[in-house]
């Protein structure tokens, strides 16, 4: 697989992934998590597939990483390969029914894995741009990365669980952070992938194009 093939598998992981949640936000009876559609009937497929679909873009950019950059992109990859870990363990092992406490193993599984994706990716994205020159595309990952984490932060923040979340009336609108969290993510990861497929195709134009050789003159005819 070349960058290229890379970032196409990225991008059709992410756009597949969204299609599959967004049949589930628009097909079944509303939930307040993503993962809680799996509860319900007709759910599990659409959450399965969104999940899988994710973790599969994770890969394809991981190794077109490893392709184009395995020196310098090597603590994004374990990030995105950890961020993949995490939604295969989310799709595998569901939630429980209701958000403020988890009762099974099964949730307290999911509850984690899904912790590991929600942090590793912008850290990813933050580590990929991390000392590059001051791009549009860099910039793009480093502005898209630092709104993954603000946004992660307020959702945790309003989240029922958490002991702040009545202070700010967080039982309202965490649903809605949640989205914004998992949509700023797919976000991330398909400009992750344009900015490092845009860097191999810029190098493969900026290279020296070589000069044929111009045969010395005949001094000889020059005298006659």
């Amino acid at each position: 697989m070349t960058p290229r093939w890379s970032v196409a598998g990225t991008l059709a992981g992410t756009l597949a992934s969204a299609a599959a949640l967004a049949w589930a936000e628009l097909t079944l009876p509303a939930q307040p998590l993503l993962s809680d559609y799996a509860l319900v009937p007709g759910g599990m497929m659409p959450v399965l597939a969104g999940m899988l679909a994710l973790a599969g873009a994770c890969l394809c950019l991981a190794y077109g990483l490893a392709t184009a950059e395995p020196a310098r992109t090597a603590a994004t990859r374990v990030l995105l390969l950890a961020g993949a870990a995490g939604l295969m363990m989310s799709a595998v092992f569901p939630t429980d029914p209701g958000t403020a406490q988890v009762g099974t193993l099964s949730g307290e599984i999911h509850r984690w894995s899904a912790a590991v994706v929600f942090t590793s990716l912008p850290v990813a994205g933050w580590s990929l741009a991390r000392g590059r020159a001051a791009a549009a595309r860099w910039n793009a990952v480093r502005a898209v990365s630092v709104a993954s984490a603000l946004t992660l932060a307020v959702y945790l923040a309003a989240h029922p669980a958490a002991v702040t979340s009545p202070l700010i009336g967080g039982a309202s609108y965490y649903g809605l952070l949640e989205r914004a969290v998992v949509l700023a993510e797919m976000t991330l990861l398909v400009t992750m992938a344009l900015a490092a497929t845009a860097r191999r195709v810029t190098g493969r134009a900026a290279a020296p194009v070589p000069v044929e050789a111009v045969p010395p003159r005949d001094s000889s005819r020059l005298a006659a």
